[in-house]
């Protein structure tokens, strides 16, 4: 993955080579990113276990100029639904200056040791635009332990839309660095949205 100059090309290339469904997956991806130049892209596979079936997972994460979109794309075994197994992908385009949050979590060994360049051993990208958001509540209290009136409660709001973890034991150092490379390329474009989607008065222009 580069992180700018990246072509549509490139980006089938990288679906191609995950060898999930890549005809379907390129063609959600693709209808979805349209004409605009993709900016950066990370193409993530995932195999989970449920019961005695092996089922694969893998997303898509485009960011163009204007938007970053998601796709996801899930196979499932034959169920009352449909006698064959079948897949279902879904994509989402959010405007840049939407998203809300960028966070990326780093696990490195030896910290004592580390040395600036070196991958993390595991990265967590967490992406929040709003679609999705997690209150953690719990009863509120006073400083007198005595107080037996009720104070309501207390918490917080997270956002938490996409959460993507990648290691380097299972998924390898150069998916690693490409989830490095696309957190920094999108910061830098959430970081721009503002004044990109800024008006001639300094607020928000029309239809935004």
């Amino acid at each position: 993955m580069a992180k700018t100059g990246t072509t549509t090309q490139g980006l089938r290339a990288a679906i191609e080579r995950s060898g999930y469904y890549p005809a379907l997956v390129a063609e959600a991806v693709e209808a979805a990113v349209g004409g605009e130049p993709v900016v950066a892209y990370l193409v993530h596979q995932e195999t989970t276990f449920d019961a005695n079936e092996v089922r694969r997972h893998v997303t898509v994460l485009v960011l163009t100029d204007q938007r970053f979109i998601v796709s996801h794309t899930d196979e499932q075994a034959a169920d009352d639904t449909s006698p064959t197994p079948y897949a279902t992908t879904s994509t989402e385009s959010v405007k840049i200056h939407r998203i809300s949050s960028v966070v990326l979590s780093r696990v490195v060994a030896n910290p004592e040791s580390y040395t600036p360049g070196t991958l993390p051993r595991e990265v967590v990208l967490t992406i929040g635009w709003g679609a999705v958001s997690r209150i953690d509540l719990e009863p509120a209290a006073c400083g007198d332990p005595n107080c037996e009136a009720d104070h309501g409660y207390t918490g917080s709001s997270t956002a938490d839309d996409l959460s993507l973890r990648v290691s380097e034991a299972g998924d390898g150092p150069e998916t690693v660095r490409q989830t490095l490379d696309f957190a920094q390329a999108l910061s830098e474009a959430t970081a721009a949205a503002p004044a990109a989607e800024a008006g001639p008065q300094g607020t928000a222009g029309a239809g935004h």
